[in-house]
């Protein structure tokens, strides 16, 4: 028996006791693929621009008490929240209840996703943790907190850390989450 494939690996040539076979070997395929995410350009530059010379933007740090345990992240500039989220920029500037106050209480979140998306805000660096699954885990929270709280880039930032890190190995973990 003689084997040969042809250069394009599409055809199999199989020689036995002086018949010659060709066998069309199909190629398994390709598994489903996205249009890739486009993020745009950070804006972080120009949001801390506007932090100077808006009288109309609010003064002092602000205190987040984060989950049930109420777990403390201290001190975040009020005046770079609200120039990074159109959701802070309401909260903090027209009038509702936290306007004023010293501490805002997050309950649905955990105090290192939510650490990770103020620190975001401050510094436009995107921590998404340690380990793929934990990564993945991280960047769906990141995700929810960024819809919620009105941040569109780094909601884009985590759909394409999602969209290049899930696979057969992590999807169950975090589904699962």
């Amino acid at each position: 028996v003689a084997l040969a494939i042809s250069a394009d690996g599409r055809t199999l040539s199989v020689c036995k006791t002086g018949c010659l076979r060709q066998v069309c070997v199909a190629a398994p395929p390709r598994p489903p693929s996205f249009a890739p995410i486009v993020v745009p350009p950070s804006t972080f530059s120009a949001d801390m621009k506007k932090t100077r010379g808006d009288a109309s933007l609010p003064h002092g740090p602000v205190t987040f008490l984060v989950g049930d345990d109420e777990e403390r992240v201290e001190h975040v500039s009020k005046c770079v929240l609200c120039v990074r989220s159109v959701f802070f920029r309401t909260m903090f500037g027209i009038g509702m209840k936290e306007r004023d106050a010293a501490e805002v209480t997050v309950l649905e979140t955990d105090l290192a996703s939510f650490t990770a998306f103020i620190d975001y805000l401050c510094t436009d660096q995107l921590d998404l943790g340690e380990g793929e699954g934990e990564q993945a885990r991280r960047a769906l929270v990141l995700r929810e907190l960024a819809q919620m709280y009105q941040v569109p880039r780094l909601e884009l930032l985590c759909a394409q850390a999602l969209q290049e890190s899930v696979g057969p190995a992590s999807a169950v973990p975090l589904l699962e989450a």
